[in-house]
């Protein structure tokens, strides 16, 4: 039975209620705003529910089997990032710092002997991913998926001794959260407002690897994804940063931090926002003009961005790619050398033209990168890496002859990362390649024997031909291994 109270309203509510529908017709509601609300078509689309379902139930959902190899790519391609990259600058000194961060024995670091937290472990292998430009990227969102998903996976799965099919399965949900987050924020809006699309996707990759090698249930999943928004950062000022540290840590290593941290707190009892989301104050309307948050959850279980991104031929920034196959495939076709050549004009999309311009790190410098592909016929990993290479009087004299366009004309989606090439000779003759899609895209893949080979020559240099042989079996048929774990003794030297 109702009170009176319950049954009679009070002259405070009457008006209170009054106020109300007095406050709704002086806004229209789209200015809802203006009200302190969000717009109801925002309000909640139950996106935070769906995608939690979803990455509890990936855990065992079976993958198809080009989804499976692609997967293994990716793993093998960041795994070789990973441990060139420890002993770059960016390396020595994450090493140097990991050191003094003690920490119980969950996880090892790769090509050294420390084993510390999960965290660190993360941190650390995913500052090396990123110590130069070696690792995948996705070329519509411009994330770069891997550095930072692969070591968040691997930390937590060491950790918490999960297969490698297990591990395989959380590293192509990263790759999904990464891409999606990006698509639902809108990857130009994020880049115009000076922020960076690589260190915004970063974070939500890795809770999206971490969570699911902890195994958490569906509360825990939609906690993990709130702590990782609340910690979602990266400003597009790394492109000043000339040593590629800063760099590293914005791509990879405080993404990777930042998921495991988030995965690992909810694990250990921590409880957050059921529906980050969704709602009021929710994350997407709060970083995005322009949000679309049903792409969280658009095709999710049929499409899968571990099989969208982009490995690298040349450990070089995405935008020199297609220059360097368009000079090089016209170098072979036309004998090209120094002696016979009297300019080179790239011409490449505006906002890949940006980046790569004559920039002090060699590799991302396109100029520098051109110079060298036409003296030597190849891009070695060595040549991307060497200042002093840069500096050499015969690469000095072929940069000059070389100027980058940034065209307009070129700034198409359905291929955001193309070149085109033009050679002007000696004998008066130009000759010119564009290349739309550069190997390794998922419009002009690379064939596991070639993954293999990119691989092989980057961890051979640091634990030599049978560990390297024995990496490349164990991820070719990572759904062999029984326990993560098993790789540890492979990954140092």
């Amino acid at each position: 039975m109702a009170t009176k109270d319950d049954a009679t309203p009070s002259r405070r509510h009457v008006l209170k209620g009054a106020g109300g529908l007095i406050a709704a017709a002086a806004f229209p509601a789209g200015d809802a705003l203006a009200m302190g609300q969000a717009p109801a078509v925002r309000r909640s689309m139950d996106v935070t529910a769906r995608l939690a379902r979803y990455m509890v139930e990936a855990r065992d959902r079976n993958l198809p089997a080009g989804v499976v190899l692609q997967a293994k790519h990716r793993i093998l391609d960041t795994f070789a990032a990973m441990i060139s990259g420890a002993h770059m600058t960016p390396g020595v000194v994450t090493i140097r710092y990991v050191r003094t961060q003690g920490g119980t024995a969950e996880a090892s670091v790769v090509t050294t002997d420390i084993r510390t937290t999960a965290v660190n472990a993360a941190f650390a292998n995913a500052m090396f991913a990123h110590s130069d430009e070696t690792d995948d990227f996705e070329p519509v969102t411009k994330a770069h998926p891997g550095c930072a998903v692969v070591p968040a996976a691997l930390a937590v799965g060491e950790r918490e001794g999960r297969s490698g099919t297990e591990f395989l399965k959380a590293v192509t949900l990263g790759y999904d959260l990464c891409c999606r987050f990006l698509l639902a924020l809108g990857p130009d809006h994020v880049r115009n407002t000076g922020r960076s699309a690589e260190g915004t996707s970063s974070t939500f990759g890795a809770v999206g690897g971490a969570a699911a090698a902890a195994r958490l249930d569906e509360r825990g999943m939609r906690h993990a994804l709130s702590y990782g928004a609340q910690q979602v950062s990266g400003l597009w000022s790394w492109v000043r940063d000339s040593e590629h540290i800063e760099k590293a840590f914005d791509f990879a290593g405080m993404g990777a931090r930042n998921g495991v941290s988030a995965a690992l707190m909810v694990q250990a009892g921590f409880t957050g926002v059921d529906e980050v989301l969704d709602g009021e104050h929710n994350m997407i309307d709060a970083l995005s003009t322009e949000p679309r948050p049903e792409e969280m959850v658009a095709d999710l279980g049929s499409r899968y961005y571990v099989t969208e991104s982009a490995i690298k031929t040349f450990s070089v920034g995405y935008p020199i790619q297609a220059p360097v196959d368009a000079l090089l495939t016209l170098r072979r076709e036309h004998r090209l050398t120094p002696d016979n050549v009297v300019r080179i004009v790239a011409r490449l999309p505006e906002d890949g033209a940006g980046i790569v311009n004559d920039r002090a790190m060699p590799d991302v410098n396109v100029q520098y990168v051109l110079a060298v592909a036409l003296l030597e016929g190849t891009v070695s990993f060595a040549d991307s890496h060497s200042q002093e290479r840069m500096k050499d009087p015969r690469v000095l004299a072929v940069k000059e002859r070389v100027q980058l366009i940034a065209d307009k004309g070129l700034m198409d989606p359905d291929a955001p990362r193309s070149g085109r090439v033009e050679v002007t000779l000696r004998d008066g003759r130009t000759v010119s390649h564009f290349t739309r899609f550069p190997p390794g895209t998922k419009e002009n893949p690379l064939s596991t024997e070639a993954v293999n080979e990119k691989a092989r020559t980057l961890i051979e240099p640091v634990l030599g031909s049978e560990k390297t042989t024995s990496i490349i079996r164990a991820v070719n048929a990572i759904e062999d291994v029984r326990n993560i774990r098993d790789l540890r003794p492979m990954l140092i030297p």
